[in-house]
């Protein structure tokens, strides 16, 4: 398996998943899912731990990375150049030193 990138991700998502009339309906469920993401974590249930993924902080995360990327989709934001712009914003605000990605 290669390693996967944010473009790939979004790569996905476009293919299987591009509705530009659902905008409000992927941010309800990104906001839904920051709420399981909560709960998975104030019970700290991990994949590594319980060997299933259903309830982990580990789907709970995918789940929020997954709608983050479908809204940046239907923005046409390439969410590797957001970070790397925002890298270099915050290298420069906190004084520390820019990562390379």
């Amino acid at each position: 398996m290669s390693d996967l990138t944010l473009r790939a991700l979004q790569r996905h998502i476009r293919q299987n998943d591009y509705q530009p009339e659902a905008l409000l309906r992927y941010l309800q469920k990104l906001m839904e899912e920051v709420g399981e993401l909560a709960r998975a974590m104030q019970e700290g249930t991990l994949y590594r731990d319980s060997g299933d993924i259903k309830g982990t902080i580990d789907e709970e995360l995918y789940d929020v990375l997954y709608y983050v990327a479908a809204i940046a989709n239907l923005y046409d934001i390439d969410l590797e150049s957001a970070v790397r712009l925002k890298e270099t914003v915050n290298a420069r605000k906190y004084g520390r030193p820019l990562h390379e990605f």
